[in-house]
């Protein structure tokens, strides 16, 4: 529950504090004192969007914060602490959660949930565990066919959730074969002609064997062959420098001479020197070995194989300029294979796919049912339960349906899901969203919520004027409902009928004071004759008038006088 809410600069509120707590609150106030901007701050709390027209006149920011009881283990806990922050431990299994929204007049603003800022996106993610809010907006939505089937599917609880579980996985499962089936039918023609151009290629790429590296090599063997006459010439000019037959003297002759005239001698340096000039003599030999093994490899070369290593070069650069690099050749050469594969089984696959799709199609039918008639067992469960509400909400006569009828398939199912009212005795029910006037609707949905959350538990309920067109009787029985509402969940109610405020277990008031210049408005919490003033103002505009407060303690009193003090 939220246990406090503090508010600056919000509209016309220029600072307040409601204590809130557990139970009924209700909040009421002068037209213009600024109730809304209680439900637009705890709007901000929950994560929806922030205006900067929000923000009182003249004021740098507006902020809103928060202390909600959450469990101190729990989707909430967890929630907050992935987000960087933390909950405070109070030590029962609970912990305060301190959140927080600001807005400036610029339209810049933050969040922070568990002492550190967060996006507000963390905030609504919380809402989802933490509030139902209920305003005209609200009542406007349950007149939308997804907003009833999701009350429907609420009411059902563990049933329909698993059978709705149940048919999301056998759609799911179902779409993803159709759609992998519709790719292969739909690009048949141009999967083939992919098949054709790769097996082409691989023919091509098979015919050639190129090996690794195999380009740069050709052209350092072409470069070679191209030059073979003046290369020849150099190496022999270079063997014979070394090791000469001729009859000038050769380096190895003559490293040979220097190595022993320095070995005659017995000086520990020059035998250093003799044996630096043997490693030169060893060095110039296997030189002279290697220009040796050279020349024979040019002389063993035939007059016709410069043509064939071009002939292999123009085989090769045709690879390279339908792939890029050599290297790219063979990378197709070792994935194309499985490609081609997978392309040629495209036969084999549709008829496969058209099987799994049929067998799919067997199982979402069958889910289908199932959630259909999970859906149908709990739609005159809370038809009969909403009527028996609405007798309760001053509406004797009314009578709710929830009709389950097929309608298209979608992934929520293939239910069309509608509720009917019949206002009073001999009419046909109608769907809400055109057989309801505007406080029969606030009725309805209060009807619903009441009876969903015997089922599906919320832990705060805020009700934005959920008496908007109703009064007298009706307006009690509103108050009541409100009030019993209040023993699992924590209500909130901005309301401007006394017979409502009368239910509540906490009354706060919007007090708008004017100092001449300025308007600004207070929250004040009201007990004893205080809030005997209040509802006699709200009763008649006239806070002192006794016939007022009487009628004020009369309707105070019909909490006690229906059990529902605590």
């Amino acid at each position: 529950m939220i246990e406090e809410m503090r508010l600056r600069d919000l509209g016309v509120i220029a600072e307040a504090t409601l204590p809130i707590g557990p139970g009924f609150t209700a909040i009421t106030g002068e037209t213009g004192a600024g109730k809304t901007m209680v439900v637009t701050g705890l709007g901000l709390l929950l994560g929806q969007r922030a205006d900067s027209g929000a923000v009182r006149a003249g004021a740098p920011q507006a902020t809103v914060d928060g202390v909600w009881i959450v469990p101190e283990e729990g989707p909430v806990a967890d929630r907050v602490r992935e987000a960087g922050g933390d909950v405070e431990p109070l030590g029962d299994g609970r912990a305060e959660l301190f959140v927080g929204r600001s807005i400036s007049s610029e339209g810049r603003g933050r969040a922070s949930v568990g002492g550190r800022a967060a996006p507000a996106g963390v905030l609504a993610d919380l809402a989802d565990h933490l509030v139902v809010v209920h305003g005209q907006s609200d009542q406007l939505r349950l007149r939308s066919a997804a907003a009833q089937r999701d009350a429907l599917d609420r009411f059902g609880g563990g049933p329909v959730q698993e059978a709705r579980d149940a048919y999301r996985l056998a759609y799911e499962q179902w779409r993803a074969i159709d759609r992998e089936l519709a790719e292969l039918t739909g690009d048949r023609d141009a999967r083939a002609r992919e098949a054709e151009e790769l097996r082409a290629q691989l023919d091509e790429i098979e015919q050639a064997a190129p090996q690794p590296g195999e380009d740069a090599e050709l052209a350092a063997r072409a470069e070679r062959l191209a030059n073979a006459e003046e290369l020849r010439l150099a190496a022999a000019s270079a063997h014979d420098a070394l090791s000469g037959d001729g009859e000038a003297p050769d380096a190895g002759s003559l490293l040979a001479d220097a190595r022993r005239a320095l070995e005659r001698v017995h000086d520990p340096l020059l035998q250093e020197l003799a044996e630096q000039v043997a490693d030169l003599g060893y060095r110039a030999a296997d030189i002279a070995a290697a220009l040796a093994g050279y020349l024979a490899d040019l002389d063993e070369t035939g007059p016709h194989e410069l043509a064939a290593v071009e002939e292999r070069r123009a085989v090769l650069a045709s690879l390279v300029r339908a792939h890029g690099t050599l290297d790219a050749a063979l990378v197709l050469l070792d994935s194309g294979s499985a490609r081609l594969a997978e392309l040629d089984d495209d036969g084999d696959r549709i008829e496969r796919l058209s099987q799994e799709r049929d067998a799919a199609a067997v199982r979402l039918d069958e889910a289908a049912a199932v959630l259909t008639a999970a859906r149908t067992e709990a739609a005159g469960r809370l038809g009969d339960a909403v009527t028996a509400e609405l007798r309760a909400l001053a509406m004797p006569d009314a009578r709710l349906q929830v009709a389950v009828t097929p309608g298209a398939e979608s992934a929520w199912g293939r239910d069309d899901v509608a509720i009917l009212l019949a206002p009073h005795p001999g009419a046909e029910p109608r769907p809400v969203s055109r057989g309801a006037s505007g406080g029969e609707l606030s009725r309805v949905m209060l009807a619903i919520e009441v009876v969903i959350a015997a089922v599906d538990p919320v832990p705060t309920f805020v009700f934005d004027e959920v008496d908007a067109g109703i009064g007298g009787a009706a307006a009690i029985e509103v108050g009541r409902r409100l009030a019993r509402l209040a023993e699992s969940s924590q209500v909130i109610a901005v309301t401007h009928l006394a017979q409502v405020a009368a239910f509540a277990t906490n009354h706060l008031t919007v007090v708008k004071a004017n100092d001449g210049s300025v308007t600004a408005s207070d929250v004040r919490r009201l007990d004893g004759a205080e809030r005997e003033a209040e509802m006699a103002r709200l009763l008649s505009g006239m806070p002192d008038s006794d016939a007022a407060l009487s009628h004020a303690r009369e309707l105070l009193s019909l909490r006690s006088d229906t059990g529902l003090i605590g």
